[in-house]
């Protein structure tokens, strides 16, 4: 089973550690939570895994490769796609545009043949155009194709925001905080969906506030607090920690 491996990584920057002697595993097919307080350093790890920050110490692993201070090109090409807190989308263009643009690291037509709008440029677009049209139909956006990305509701965004990672096509797939700003009822749909990209064999870390959804969801989780791993474990291990009780509650 291929996974994304951490051994021992820390980040600094300047005088201040972010995080320290971190280790931990995100195996396909399978649902890895990732919470603790503002400030813990859970952004961080993501940014660590995709190549946005080097490791100041430590090695990142995707299956054998060790991919330690890759560029995050070389780590989208291994497999790894990711979303962030503050939603990034081409606001102007339409939700399937946002989505096509996924797609984009399967093109194999040549920059002239999109140019001059030769045969083959126009199937591939035609298939990226059905592929993402799939996805809208898997999250429950098909009625929002057409739709410009800013003038949805900040849910929808998200969902937008997924799509477009997982139309990368990628075998992990990196979460922060994917249902903040939803309700319930939008956060167990995206739940639901998150558990059918699981069954088909795709790899989650999931970065989520909402504590009930990741225990909901996850299998194994790690507990981070000012930078250190604090607790590691299935969620009825983890929610009763004491370490873990105290990191959230400020008392012991």
């Amino acid at each position: 089973m291929t996974r994304i491996a951490l051994q021992a990584v820390s980040r600094s920057f300047g005088g201040v550690t972010a995080v320290r002697d971190l280790s931990l595993t995100v195996p396909e097919g399978h649902m890895t939570g990732l919470i603790g307080p503002n400030g813990a350093g859970k952004t961080t790890v993501l940014n660590l895994i995709t190549g946005i920050v080097p490791p100041t110490a430590g090695r990142v692993a995707i299956g054998d490769r060790d991919v330690t201070g890759a560029a995050p090109e070389t780590i989208a090409r291994a497999g790894v796609a990711r979303t962030f807190q503050n939603i990034r989308l081409l606001r102007e263009a339409s939700v399937l545009e946002n989505v096509m643009v996924g797609f984009h690291r399967h093109e194999e037509t040549s920059l002239a043949a999109n140019l001059l709008g030769l045969p083959p440029a126009w199937r591939e677009r035609a298939s990226f155009k059905e592929r993402a049209q799939a996805l809208l139909d898997r999250f429950g956006m098909s009625r929002y194709a057409s739709a410009r990305a800013d003038s949805l509701s900040y849910g929808h965004q998200r969902r937008v925001e997924m799509m477009r990672a997982l139309a990368t096509g990628p075998n992990f797939m990196l979460l922060d905080e994917p249902v903040a700003g939803m309700n319930q009822v939008e956060a167990d749909e995206i739940g639901e969906i998150l558990k059918t990209l699981v069954a088909d064999g795709l790899g989650i870390l999931l970065i989520e506030h909402n504590v009930s959804f990741v225990m909901d969801l996850c299998g194994t989780i790690y507990v981070m607090n000012t930078g250190q791993l604090i607790a590691t474990g299935r969620p009825e291990t983890v929610q009763r920690d004491p370490a873990v009780i105290e990191a959230y509650l400020g008392a012991p």
